[in-house]
């Protein structure tokens, strides 16, 4: 063979390469945003603008939990506790106007790696930053669930 063939082969090839990283990159582009907007819906307005806890419940899945440190015992706080105070607290003269029930957001990271996710999210409330989470997702037949939260409090 001659070096101008090995040459196209070469260029071939790394064009071949190039394409499949590229449409892998939509492919986890695609999935980002997904597991961004599940994150926006269920957790960011359903959990604390918007207090819905209808949108709680369809994007985390039953067997949420927010799981936290007591002492060296871990704490969890299941979904439908936490649900049903959103319920709750929305039933009991919410405005969604006043600033201090206003919460601002950051998504300091979004990894999505197959069907597993790990979102780093920073809330903020009145211009100060009150949480940072992390959000475990998982991706099951009807689509992405929010599966456990770890946070600090600052």
């Amino acid at each position: 063979m001659k070096k101008g063939h090995y040459i196209l082969i070469v260029i071939c090839l790394l064009s071949i390469s190039t394409l499949a990283f590229k449409s892998k990159e939509r492919s986890n582009s695609a999935e980002v945003d997904a597991v961004k907007d599940l994150v926006l819906t269920s957790y960011v307005h359903g959990a604390f603008n918007e207090l819905n806890a209808d949108a709680m419940r369809k994007g985390f899945h039953e067997d949420f939990a927010i799981y936290s440190a007591r002492g060296e015992k871990i704490s969890k706080y299941p979904i439908a506790a936490w649900a049903d105070g959103v319920a709750k607290r929305k039933g009991n003269d919410y405005d969604a106007k006043d600033p201090k029930n206003k919460w601002e957001h950051k998504f300091a990271s979004v990894d999505v790696t197959g069907g597993a996710a790990q979102v780093k999210i920073e809330l903020f409330n009145q211009g100060k930053q009150v949480y940072t989470d992390y959000l475990s997702l998982l991706k099951f037949e009807s689509g992405w669930r929010i599966v456990a939260k770890v946070y600090n409090e600052h």
